[in-house]
């Protein structure tokens, strides 16, 4: 079982709705679903069933809750340990600057709130967040942990896969009221484009147009994910835009859902001395958890 989908579990049986669990955990109602969902997939039984005003524990349910409960008292005890050996005995907390390096659109769309929560539990930890169109560098000490595209192949560092995510097509529905459907590869023709500047990629994992059809023109062009989806969402043209972008904009509508589905991978890297630094450490697995409850499972192809 996933702790993370036990975390969502635990806050619906104690709230008994999705939408104010959803508000405890800071994240949108829909995950919240898709993680019950996901549990319930993985222990072959429904948990809740829908009631007057919520959703109730069904047998199985309620057989799962003490072991939820146990699981969480165990989580916290560890965390509380980590935290006292990360800062001053007298204090019992975090403390210090962690600077973490991400892209731009992840670092903003889901990096920022979390950051900003783990600030607000450690009023003595300073973090340092970099969202930036460029790659990041650990050899330069640009951040103490760093989240890219690109796996790095050689050095000093302790690397994990950090998550999946996927890419489709979009363009807001006044631009599509005014050119017209596209139902099929070919009708991607003639259509308006936003995209990366290529002599300025910073990654080769960003070529993403060629896979499904090549342009002969773009209406606009930038480094900045964030100023694509601006130019989509003001009816510049068609954008490939990653969906943890795009899901909080009801405007954008997904084309060729089926066809265009492009997965990528971040990874998670820090030095290897900061393994010994507990602040370090703790952004690091706090990050790690973070980011597993917030980023929804990429679609199979």
């Amino acid at each position: 079982m996933d702790w993370n989908d036990l975390r969502v579990f635990l806050a619906v049986a104690r709230s008994g709705t999705l939408q104010t669990a959803a508000r405890q955990l800071a994240v949108d109602h829909t995950t919240v679903s898709r993680r019950i969902k996901a549990l319930e997939a993985s222990l072959g039984a429904t948990l809740f069933v829908r009631a007057q005003g919520g959703h109730e524990l069904t047998a199985a349910g309620l057989d799962l809750l003490p072991r939820a409960e146990a699981m969480e008292k165990a989580a916290h005890a560890a965390l509380q340990s980590a935290n006292r050996n990360a800062a001053p005995p007298e204090r019992g907390e975090l403390a210090g600057v962690v600077r973490v390096g991400a892209t731009e659109g992840f670092g903003a769309a889901i990096l920022a709130g979390a950051l900003a929560r783990l600030g607000q539990a450690h009023p003595r930890l300073t973090l340092d967040l970099l969202a930036v169109p460029r790659a990041l560098h650990l050899s330069k000490r640009e951040a103490d942990v760093v989240i890219s595209l690109e796996r790095p192949l050689r050095g000093p560092y302790v690397v994990t896969k950090l998550c999946d995510y996927t890419l489709h097509l979009y363009a807001s529905r006044r631009y599509l009221a005014q050119h017209g459907p596209i139902a099929t590869r070919d009708d991607l023709a003639g259509h308006a484009y936003i995209g990366y500047v290529d002599d300025l990629l910073y990654s080769n994992e960003l070529h993403f147009l060629d896979e499904l059809y090549r342009p002969e023109s773009f209406a606009l062009r930038s480094t900045s994910v964030t100023a694509q989806l601006q130019a989509a969402l003001a009816g510049c043209g068609i954008a490939i835009l990653p969906g943890f972008l795009a899901r909080e904009h009801g405007e954008l509508v997904r084309i060729l859902p089926e066809l265009a589905n492009f997965q990528r991978r971040f990874w998670m890297s820090m030095p290897t001395e900061n393994k010994a630094v507990p602040r370090v450490t703790a952004v690091w697995q706090y990050l790690k958890r973070e980011v597993a409850l917030r980023m929804p499972e990429p679609q199979a192809r």
